[in-house]
């Protein structure tokens, strides 16, 4: 059956993709702040838990979406303007979405939203458009073996990169953003 054959290409892409949106590399210095406030970050469970609400997402996303009326299409149109707005963030050093820095770090603001926040899951949806399904589930759990090493590791790659060095792979990683969100909409509009 096709649905079930795998191909490298897709998975590189969706990984690709996802690795971007994600950004666990941009957000070491958060994840430092909230290391610090707590003293100590289950990294396994915030990935296991990250990695959960992706799968669920994408598989139960386009039944939450036919409940609210809104087709895949057009939230993939939608998650393009969310995607080029954190594009921009990252490639001009501009801050559009604002969330809370909580005072007490748990799962919940590490796996969601820090992880898997709205830009992860619009991109899931997104990609459904455009790959398959399991090929997908392949790229979010090598973005998850990667977030895990990130998380178990952070002093360790901050001191390796360097604020410069986080920086400048914050905007490369920006501009790849926004060749995706252009793609998005170009793909769902039909231009």
């Amino acid at each position: 059956m096709d649905y079930f054959k795998f191909d490298l290409s897709e998975i590189l892409s969706t990984s690709m993709v996802l690795f971007a949106i994600i950004d666990i590399l941009g957000s070491i210095p958060i994840i430092i702040e909230l290391r610090k406030k707590a003293g100590h970050i289950q990294s396994e469970k915030a990935a296991l838990v990250a990695t959960t609400l992706m799968i669920l997402f994408l598989f139960a996303g386009k039944s939450i979406l036919s409940v609210i009326g809104v087709d895949v299409a057009s939230f993939a149109i939608a998650g393009s303007f969310v995607i080029f707005a954190l594009a921009m963030e990252m490639v001009l050093g501009l801050t559009i979405f604002k969330e809370e820095m909580p005072e007490t770090v748990s799962v919940v603001p590490l796996a969601f939203p820090l992880i898997a926040g709205a830009g992860t899951m619009t991109t899931l949806l997104s990609l459904k458009t455009e790959y398959s399904t399991p090929n997908i589930i392949v790229g979010i759990l090598v973005n998850m073996l990667f977030v895990y090493f990130v998380l178990k590791n952070t002093t360790r790659l901050e001191k390796l990169f360097g604020k410069t060095g986080l920086n400048i792979l914050r905007k490369a990683f920006g501009v790849i953003l926004l060749a995706i969100a252009i793609k998005l909409f170009r793909t769902n509009t039909g231009l």
